[in-house]
């Protein structure tokens, strides 16, 4: 078996959207690493990160969501994550993941990249 990660660029107005599909681990986050630091030298300090089809994240993909953050802050940007809109209820892996580790709270989540790049948008509870 072939653990896998695509990750897809697109723009959303002044948001830089990476939608992630497959697994983040160990062998795959560096991707989402490098596609995050792409965007962030291309000037787009607004990032939302599409995991609603991440099937699986281990702490080498937490790691790499957390060092996200931390650049995007340091940048005075801001990081949105995308989960389904019942969270853990709605069998959202990562959700889960973020949630047992106690970091869910770190992170502005919203069910879909419309409410994420909406300009009155506000974050699902933690």
């Amino acid at each position: 078996m072939v653990v896998t990660v695509k990750v897809i660029g697109d723009e959303r107005g002044d948001w830089a959207v990476l939608q992630v599909s497959g697994e983040l681990d160990l062998v795959t986050s560096p991707v989402l690493r490098q596609h995050v630091h792409e965007a962030v030298a291309e000037g787009r300090h607004s990032l939302v990160l599409d995991l609603s089809d991440v099937m699986f994240c281990d702490s080498s993909g937490v790691g790499v969501l957390i060092a996200a953050r931390r650049l995007i802050r340091s940048c005075q940007g801001s990081l949105r994550l995308i989960l389904p809109a019942q969270g853990a209820a709605d069998g959202s892996h990562v959700n889960r993941v973020l949630g047992a580790l106690g970091v869910r709270r770190l992170f502005e989540v919203y069910p879909d990249v419309a409410a994420a790049v909406a300009e009155d948008a506000g974050p699902l509870s933690a």
